[in-house]
């Protein structure tokens, strides 16, 4: 790719991994933060993958991953290189939240991504009975959990918009501040 020789002026990139059970709202949540209209998905076999701009200089590369049982064991193989985490959970859905903990639980447990920032997308707060944000952090353990990175849990409604913004910022300002933690390290260690 050769962009080891450009100038160091030249545009930042940096992974974000999309998790969260099927049926969660992740690819709808990432076509909206791409077009803001809404738009019928199909249920993602495999991934998508795309890449958006966050402000001067700086791409963010989404992996949404498919929340299906089958996909989820091949989970682990998209944490490598990682430099956010963007877990999406159907607040409304209180029937799989156990499972959906559990699957988060999970993935943090990896050392793969030790240390990476995680922002928890509680989704479908438009629907009845859907937790709140405060919930979600006290029903997914996150201060236990997450102790030791950047953590942040967003009320959002993917249909609506709502909070969407708002989670595109922090998922943005995260990984930028993580990248760079990642530099420095790398420049201590050469």
């Amino acid at each position: 790719m050769g962009l080891q020789n450009a100038k160091p002026s030249s545009v930042k990139r940096a992974n974000i991994l999309m998790l969260g059970l099927d049926s969660a709202g992740k690819s709808t949540l990432l076509y909206k933060f791409r077009y803001k209209d809404a738009f019928l998905t199909m249920p993602t076999i495999g991934f998508n993958v795309d890449m958006i701009e966050a402000g001067k200089n700086f791409t963010l590369t989404f992996w949404d991953v498919g929340g299906q049982k089958k996909m989820r064991e091949l989970w682990s193989n998209f944490l490598e290189g990682t430099d956010g985490l963007l877990y999406v959970v159907d607040s409304s859905d209180k029937r799989r939240l156990e499972e959906s903990r559990r699957e988060f639980e999970l993935i943090l447990k990896n050392d793969s991504i030790k240390n990476v920032p995680v922002v928890v997308l509680a989704n479908k707060q438009d629907l009845p009975g859907a937790l709140n944000a405060e919930e979600i952090t006290r029903r997914f353990k996150m201060k236990k959990y997450c102790s030791d990175r950047n953590w942040y849990v967003q009320p959002c409604c993917a249909i609506t918009g709502e909070g969407l913004a708002e989670a595109f910022q922090r998922v943005a300002t995260f990984a930028r501040q993580y990248s760079k933690s990642k530099e420095t390290f790398t420049t201590l260690r050469e």
